[in-house]
């Protein structure tokens, strides 16, 4: 078996992500830094996967996770993330699919940081002018 496999299972998650997850981020700055840390962090594919044996969703999603490969630390210290509730907030991000095996992100979630990176230039822009 191949990650061709993996990634074929993982594209269905993708095609049928749920938009109102950005609510369970929206008020959380340190789940918005590990997310954005996440998309920043290398992640592979075990070498040697095992055969995904269900058709449940959860059960797929599970096997996927557990063919994640990833460094904790490199995450933590791209996060700015605190070791104290880390595991947590990463089991809340995958449990939610905020995030995915693959090293990257909910399409809806990353339209939203976009959006608010955007905010912020427009509302730094303002102030600047008004100054001048």
């Amino acid at each position: 078996m191949n990650s061709n496999i993996m990634e074929e299972k993982l594209a269905w998650f993708k095609e049928n992500e749920k938009p109102e997850v950005v609510l369970l981020i929206a008020d959380d700055p340190q789940k918005m830094k590990l997310l954005i840390a996440w998309s920043n962090t290398e992640v592979s594919w075990k070498e040697e996967p095992t055969d995904c044996t269900s058709d449940r969703e959860s059960e797929i999603w599970q096997w996927l996770w557990d063919h994640a490969q990833y460094n904790p630390e490199e995450l933590q210290t791209k996060g700015a993330a605190s070791p104290m509730g880390f595991e947590k907030r990463m089991e809340f991000l995958i449990g939610n699919r905020l995030i995915y095996p693959d090293g990257t992100i909910h399409s809806f979630v990353q339209r939203y940081l976009r959006e608010k990176v955007l905010q912020l230039f427009q509302t730094t822009g303002k102030t600047k002018k008004a100054k001048l």
